[in-house]
């Protein structure tokens, strides 16, 4: 960040709310999401500042280069040319089997189940696709899944599928789980980290009926692992819902290795497994975050100097046209 951003009144009467009872609902939350004018900012990005209260309460904004803050608010260097595209995956293109609905490997299916974010992630893979993606069909889905029976995992993703009300996510995840081909239905969210409230009891319980969910979140520094996100780990834990963790590297934010190690040791102690660390996708836009593969190695050989087994994860590169996950 060039500057420090300065806190509109609405700002600061939003955020002063974190001692009521209002904060901690998800729906006030998601209605109160701040954006660039609220941090005295001018946005100028197609990819806009979105972040929730709870989220930007993590922030230290009056610290230059915060890791917490750099995460969400837009910093010139989104602006420098690079040689990167906005979408290298072809995700509007070739890997589409319908619109919303995406095959890059043979046993998976991945579906945009939603378009927007309750948080934007300045580093996010699909921030150049903002605009151009397409929400995927339940039934299309479906459908698509029956006639691939080599398919056993389907990813509900997006944007984030988890600001639908849970009559939409429990139809989608109902269907997807009463077929008998499907081992897994992942959903990928970063609410865990941004918007813990979200997982209340009643949609916990309802999720862990089929015994076939999964959340896929992304945990990025030790900071965001808050009371509140503790507890809603333990509640998906406690009910038998898998989560795994997908960290993504990023320059000045989380690539000290003594910070990924106290990130990792910190999500095996809340039952969250660390699963992946990412190289940052080759995106346009998010060069400022990209660390070296070299350096990825080095924070590998530490992890495993420091941390056991479970503490683990493995660092790699998603590359496109790749038929897996690249270990670095």
């Amino acid at each position: 960040m060039s500057r420090l951003p300065k806190l509109t009144p609405r700002a600061l009467e939003i955020l002063a709310c974190r001692d009521t009872p209002e904060w901690h609902s998800w729906q006030w939350q998601v209605a109160h999401t701040l954006s660039a004018k609220e941090f005295g900012i001018e946005d100028h990005s197609a990819f806009p500042l979105r972040v929730t209260p709870y989220y930007a309460a993590l922030a230290e904004l009056t610290v230059a280069e915060d890791p917490i803050a750099r995460q969400f608010l837009v910093a010139p260097e989104e602006f420098l040319p690079d040689d990167y595209s906005p979408d290298p995956f072809g995700e509007t293109a070739h890997a589409a089997i319908a619109p919303g609905i995406k095959q890059r490997y043979s046993d998976r299916i991945l579906a945009m189940m939603n378009l927007t974010c309750s948080t934007y992630c300045r580093h996010c893979t699909r921030r150049g696709l903002l605009g151009a993606a397409c929400r995927a069909d339940l039934d299309t889905l479906v459908a698509a899944v029956k006639a691939r029976p080599s398919v056993r995992e389907v990813l509900l993703s997006g944007g984030d599928p988890l600001l639908l009300p849970d009559e939409e996510v429990l139809r989608w995840v109902n269907a997807l789980t009463a077929l008998p081909q499907i081992d897994a239905v992942r959903l990928c969210t970063r609410t865990p980290v941004v918007l813990p409230m979200r997982w209340t009891d009643a949609l916990v319980k309802a999720l862990a009926q089929s015994g076939r969910v999964w959340v896929q979140t992304q945990f990025n520094h030790p900071r965001e692992l808050t009371p509140e996100a503790e507890q809603t780990a333990a509640r998906l834990a406690n009910h038998g819902i898998p989560v795994s963790n997908q960290s993504v590297l990023l320059r000045g934010i989380n690539d000290a290795h003594e910070t990924m190690a106290t990130l990792c040791a910190g999500l095996q102690r809340r039952r969250i497994r660390p699963y992946y660390i990412f190289l940052c996708d080759p995106i346009s836009g998010i060069n400022h975050f990209r660390t070296t593969a070299e350096s990825a190695r080095a924070l590998r050989q530490y992890l495993l100097n420091h941390l056991g087994g479970l503490a683990c994860p493995r660092v790699v590169a998603d590359l496109p046209d790749a038929t897996h996950k690249t270990d670095l």
